[in-house]
């Protein structure tokens, strides 16, 4: 396919802006040097406001709500004394599940919490675009009930609905993405119109440029498609945690995203990058807005 061929539509959308000073910097890199439409924000960062203030300045970027369960410390001091088992922080993610199956955390919990995360970038002057969520944890069923309503009390248009092909890269990667398989196949009966096809889960935390190469070539005309993706830059002296030094390749994403042979590769096969901002609702399906073809 030749460059003037039409092509598919792009979103990529950076997770975790936030997570660290490293993290919010490489995605800033990446929106203005590299091939980043989008990120999705930790409301609950210890820093946001100063983060925040960075991402006003990004133009480039659209925003929307990273909703967080499973890392730091929640918003809500309601919420903080339901965790008073992990010292009032966020628990991993199996006990999380294992908190919400027995109502230990309830539904209005993470509501409250939710909300104050959508308010806080409300606050700091950032437009939410859409939302998604860490670890992928609002496509539980007990929570995507709660994203879907408050991305309409919010008039927030986009939500994410992950989907993957089954990751053989590791067991835990297969188990992750088998999981989010089942799940997200339950998610998309009444939204699969609404949610633009997704990319980059059976490669996440270490998107590269040989899965964009088996990737782009297959994205059908037409079709709007979001890649996940964790780029960042590296500062050993934030981030110690041996989990996530293991789950990331921050820098690793940062260079595939910057280098010039991903724009060639999008522009051998006529793929447009998008952001939100350029996205409708046509005849009840989600589409590219006709100026922004």
């Amino acid at each position: 396919m030749g460059a003037s061929a039409p092509g598919a539509y792009l979103i990529v959308n950076a997770d975790d802006y936030g997570y660290f000073r490293c993290v919010s910097k490489g995605i800033l890199e990446a929106a203005s040097r590299g091939v980043v439409t989008a990120t999705g924000v930790f409301a609950n960062a210890p820093d946001f406001r100063e983060h925040a203030a960075w991402l006003r300045d990004c133009q480039a970027l659209d925003v929307g709500n990273h909703l967080n369960l499973t890392y730091g410390v929640p918003l809500t001091s309601g919420f903080r004394r339901k965790l008073s088992r992990w010292s009032g922080r966020f628990p991993e993610k199996v006990p999380l599940a294992k908190g919400i199956l027995t109502k230990a955390i309830s539904s209005e919990d993470v509501r409250s919490e939710w909300r104050a995360q959508i308010d806080r970038c409300l606050e700091c002057g950032l437009r939410v675009r859409f939302l998604n969520s860490h670890e992928h944890v609002h496509v539980l069923p007990a929570l995507l009930t709660i994203a879907i309503d408050l991305a309409r009390e919010y008039g927030i248009a986009h939500v994410r609905i992950p989907s993957s092909r089954l990751a053989w890269n590791s067991p835990a990667a297969l188990f992750r993405s088998a999981v989010l398989k089942i799940l997200s196949t339950a998610s998309r009966r009444g939204d699969r119109d609404h949610a633009a096809d997704f990319l980059g889960l059976e490669v996440s935390g270490r998107l590269s440029m040989p899965y964009l190469e088996r990737t782009i070539p297959r994205l059908r005309a037409g079709r709007l498609y979001e890649l996940m993706c964790h780029p960042g830059q590296f500062d050993p002296q934030e981030v110690k945690d041996p989990r996530l030094l293991r789950y990331h390749d921050w820098a690793g994403e940062l260079r595939t995203l910057l280098d010039p042979a991903v724009r060639a590769l999008l522009d051998t096969h006529g793929v447009r990058l998008v952001g939100y901002r350029h996205l409708e609702i046509s005849d009840g399906r989600l589409a590219v807005r006709q100026e922004a073809r």
